[in-house]
């Protein structure tokens, strides 16, 4: 393609995603990502982030965070296998093993990071990998990476996986078999049936993954959808973000200490990134350390949580089936969708519209993420200002 032709092809493109409701502005923010927001001049609720117990913003993972800077530097200087283990990697990642029941965890620069790295550190085209169909773009882009082939299951449905489990292991073409699903999906709140998918792997000896992104910190008292379930012991691969409830950057796998030690000299992102830097590795070890000492920040999520999900069902907004503190108001059409979120913002209401390819076309929604940090009075100004403009809409 020559310089002209991605010109033309990219203006084409970018042009039809915007007259299809499909293109994302982003919006710089002049303020700390809280409950409160600043875009533009404006403090607007912020009903958008995935900082759910607030702790983004907590005095005490900056403090943390500033001290590191102070006694390591800005930079870990290195991949972790030269000589960028620090003592705090270290440290965080025998936290996390506590935190989440196991026997070891490795931490990684991104959540993404983790799929990417785990997976195929594992798997590879001699295997097969069973996969919920509404799995985050970070496992399906793990699962392509390995090499394996990739057999999708309908979303939660347990009767197809155990057909799709079964005709697989007796099709004797593969070494290894894994099912990977989310702990909670993010754009619907609804929670893996764990208990149903460690019963089906049992039965015809699957490794299994669960991505806990949206579930530590919210499930469990806060150790995640597996501790939810009792099945810390069951579950081979545990993988986790330090950007959502943790409240600052990263990813890690908690596991069987020889899993760890395998992804510690198989896995590409560990051994070819530069590792976690001092501040963010100090904070997410002080984060880990209040939530386990303290359920309170995970109680006050739960509870404005279901505040909101009830206000917003009162007024007859479609909340879906979420059984987390998520809240999608899904509309469908995508160009409504993206109206109505404009129209929120203008309000007061930062809530952003989600639309394909993070969800199914046709399935547009604003997710509503409300936090430990909001008050009350906050979600019944959202409330308030989401039923002015769902009548202004014709949406209630």
């Amino acid at each position: 393609m020559s310089s002209k032709g991605l010109h033309h092809f990219l203006a084409e493109n970018l042009q039809d995603l915007k007259n299809r409701g499909l293109y994302n502005v982003i919006d710089p923010i002049e303020s700390p990502n809280g409950p409160i927001i600043t875009i533009q001049g404006r403090n607007l609720i912020n009903l958008s982030s995935n900082n759910y117990l607030g702790l983004a913003t907590d005095q005490r993972l900056k403090y943390a965070a500033i001290a590191a800077i102070r006694q390591f530097g800005v930079g870990s200087g290195a991949v972790r296998t030269i000589n960028g283990t620090l003592k705090l990697h270290v440290e965080l990642e025998d936290k996390l093993a506590a935190f989440k029941h196991t026997e070891a965890a490795i931490a990684y620069q991104s959540g993404f990071n983790c799929n990417m790295a785990a997976i195929s550190a594992v798997m590879d085209q001699h295997d097969a990998i069973l996969s919920d169909e509404l799995n985050h773009a970070s496992i399906i882009d793990g699962c392509r990476i390995s090499r394996a082939r990739i057999i999708p299951f309908k979303h939660s449905d347990m009767e197809d996986l155990r057909v799709k489990a079964q005709e697989a292991s007796e099709s004797g073409q593969y070494n290894k078999l894994m099912v990977i699903t989310d702990g909670v999906f993010s754009m619907d709140g609804d929670v893996a049936k764990l208990p149903e998918i460690v019963k089906i792997a049992e039965e015809y000896d699957l490794i299994t993954y669960v991505d806990d992104a949206h579930g530590s910190g919210v499930l469990g008292k806060g150790a995640g959808t597996v501790k939810h379930f009792g099945l810390s012991d069951k579950i081979d691969f545990q993988i986790g973000t330090l950007s959502k409830a943790i409240g600052v950057v990263g990813g890690y796998v908690a596991g069987k200490q020889a899993l760890i030690d395998w992804l510690k000299v198989r896995s590409r992102p560990f051994l070819f990134s530069t590792s976690l830097t001092p501040g963010d590795v100090a904070a997410s070890i002080k984060a880990i350390e209040i939530l386990t000492e303290s359920s309170e920040l995970n109680e006050r999520l739960w509870e404005n949580g279901n505040y909101l999900k009830k206000g917003l069902k009162n007024l007859g907004f479609n909340i879906g089936n979420s059984e987390t503190p998520i809240t999608p108001c899904i509309l469908g059409d995508e160009v409504k969708t993206q109206q109505f979120s404009k129209r929120l913002i203008a309000e007061g209401v930062y809530a952003k519209a989600i639309v394909f390819p993070t969800v199914a076309k046709g399935t547009g929604r604003v997710r509503n993420m409300p936090t430990a940090a909001h008050t009350k009075e906050m979600l019944d100004q959202a409330i308030s200002i989401y039923e002015k403009v769902g009548k202004e809409l014709g949406l209630i």
